[in-house]
């Protein structure tokens, strides 16, 4: 139950008109190319993406439907919470500076549901970042929203739930944006999903998780299947000799660190999340939960069939399938063998990627004039359940009380549980230092803006012997807080909304591990759409009275 990975049988709809989405319509300066991938129509890699987008005036509209069923991904069948009856759901394919219209219905017997587009920067459209409890209430069983947003990026990342555990369930799936590329290859193969996998459900885990702390997990997918003992298959794809394909990877994981790699073969990395960087050549590939790597792989090695491997590290997850998550990649199509090849040697480590080699391709740097927020990451028990907290808050938000209609309705006062830190100076540069004490590690994700990293390292964060790295530091939406470490993140006040900031383990979001920030509150209210905000509200308000909705976690 997978999707192809090749690209080239997909269409879109581009304003009621069936196109292959590699039509291009910016063939003005240069024309992209196999062999020039760095250029597009009159816009290239030197481009100001944040300032500068192509008016492409094309509108990309997908419709999504969330549905109640079984499947058995590994192999052993287990409800599960779909887009439109697939795992992962439909690809989202635009061009750069193209308009995405989403049209979402909920189809789901007894949950609510809210659709974030991870990564995508959402400037000037916060309502559209799809996060119930922050700038939508649950859109309710039965009702449908409507998300437009532009494609101010390229590259490669991924859309999920962010209602309770339901990413996990199986609501998810990717997003390309096409775009020039710092390195030339012949054919895209697409999004590379790499999941975790339970046997129960995410929600039924998700209990164990609360007393009893990390679960251990059943498998892992590629691309939404794997083998479990003799049950179910393989993920597999077909190269041809010679070529170099692009292959966009995401982790969609709850709470896995994988290495990635394809035996024999080593890949050349292009961009770290949405982000083009001056590519650089690895056998391992290192990719926390919610972050995106796109790798270009020449297949310059003997006809054969190798194994692709997304492996877990036991430094930071327990898999009771860890050394059997595997895909093939295949030079002859007639194949039908298991690969005889050897993995790549590695170190067992839930560290990111070497930041000295996530080198932004468009050279930006960060400021020495900032304001500064320390947050210590702890985790405590209430109730006899697990609660994180970040500067001594642990997070709880209200689905029928959504930042953005308190914004809009004037409030000011917010609760302390739902840990809002307002950012009232426009264009502004914010520091935050996040540490732990703690030995776990988490992926801190960002909404609403690429983040420049600043530093991170083991140890306490000390400003006096720590040297920020403030000239094209490394910029994404998602970075590792080492365990017993910290993570310096920087960004500009340059788009106005309330967005999240939280840790990407499923588990740890909904116990609490989150904060929001409420950026330029002045500026809100007047980008809100209120009939589509009350609307949403007032249905789930009738649903909630209708059903007898308890939310028991933190509300993201």
């Amino acid at each position: 139950m997978h999707f192809s990975t090749s690209l080239a049988s997909l269409a879109l709809v581009i304003s009621g008109v069936i196109a292959a989405p590699y039509s291009s319509h910016l063939s003005k300066r240069c024309t992209n190319s196999a062999t020039d991938r760095s250029c597009w129509g009159d816009y290239d890699l030197s481009t100001d993406y944040y300032s500068e987008v192509p008016d492409t005036g094309v509108t990309r509209e997908y419709w999504f439907e969330l549905v109640n069923t079984t499947a058995a991904l590994d192999g052993v069948s287990r409800n599960v919470l779909l887009v439109n009856g697939t795992f992962p759901g439909p690809t989202i394919i635009a061009d750069w500076g193209d308009t995405v219209v989403v049209h979402l219905y909920n189809g789901l017997t007894n949950n609510g549901t809210g659709l974030h587009f991870h990564g995508i920067r959402q400037n000037y459209t916060n309502q559209m970042d799809g996060v119930p409890s922050i700038t939508q209430c649950p859109t309710a069983p039965g009702e449908s929203i409507t998300y437009t947003w532009r494609a101010t990026q390229y590259g490669t990342t991924w859309y999920h739930s962010h209602f309770a555990l339901q990413a996990w369930e199986g609501v998810l799936g990717g997003i390309i944006i096409n775009g020039p590329a710092t390195s030339n290859y012949d054919e895209d193969k697409g999004v590379l999903f790499l999941n975790d996998w339970t046997h129960a459900t995410a929600d039924q885990v998700y209990l164990s998780a609360e007393s009893s702390g990390p679960p251990t997990l059943d498998n892992g997918l590629i691309n939404g299947t794997n083998v479990y003992g003799s049950l179910g298959s393989r993920f597999e794809t077909t190269v041809t000799s010679g070529s170099s394909y692009r292959f966009r990877i995401v982790n969609g994981a709850i709470d896995s660190m994988f290495k990635f790699m394809i035996d024999n073969h080593n890949l050349t990395v292009i961009a770290a999340d949405l982000v083009p960087i001056v590519p650089y050549t690895t056998s391992v590939l290192s990719i926390g939960m919610g972050q995106r790597y796109d790798v270009i792989v020449n297949m310059t090695e003997a006809t054969a069939d190798y194994w692709i491997r997304a492996i877990p590290q036991t430094t930071c997850s327990d898999n009771d399938n860890a050394d059997n998550i595997m895909g093939i990649l295949r030079y002859d199509s007639t194949s039908t063998s298991d690969p005889t090849t050897s993995a790549w040697t590695y170190t067992d480590n839930c560290d990111d990627e070497d930041m000295s080699n996530l080198v932004p391709y468009l050279a930006l740097d960060a400021s020495t004039d900032s304001v500064e927020d320390d947050f210590a990451v702890t985790v405590g028990k209430s109730n006899n359940v697990f609660k994180w907290y970040m500067a001594a808050t642990t997070f709880v938000a209200e689905w029928d009380n959504p930042t953005l209609l308190q914004v809009y309705d004037g409030s000011t006062e917010f609760t302390t549980s739902s840990h809002v830190i307002q950012l009232d100076t426009a264009n502004e540069w914010v520091y935050f230092i996040i540490e732990t004490a703690m030995a776990v590690p988490h992926p801190i994700h960002l909404h609403g803006h690429d983040f420049y990293v600043l530093a991170q390292g083991t140890g306490t964060y000390d400003s006096s012997t720590v040297t920020l790295g403030l000239t094209n530091p490394p910029r994404r939406d998602v970075a590792m807080l080492p365990g017993s470490g910290y993570l310096v993140i920087g960004f500009l006040t340059d788009n106005p909304g309330a967005w999240l900031m939280h840790c990407h383990i499923g588990w740890h979001t909904s116990e609490g591990f989150a904060l929001q920030l409420v950026e330029r509150y002045s500026e809100i209210a007047a980008l809100i759409d209120s009939d589509t905000l009350n609307s949403t509200c007032a249905a789930w308000d009738t649903y909630v009275a209708a059903s007898s909705v308890v939310e028991d976690d933190s509300g993201v």
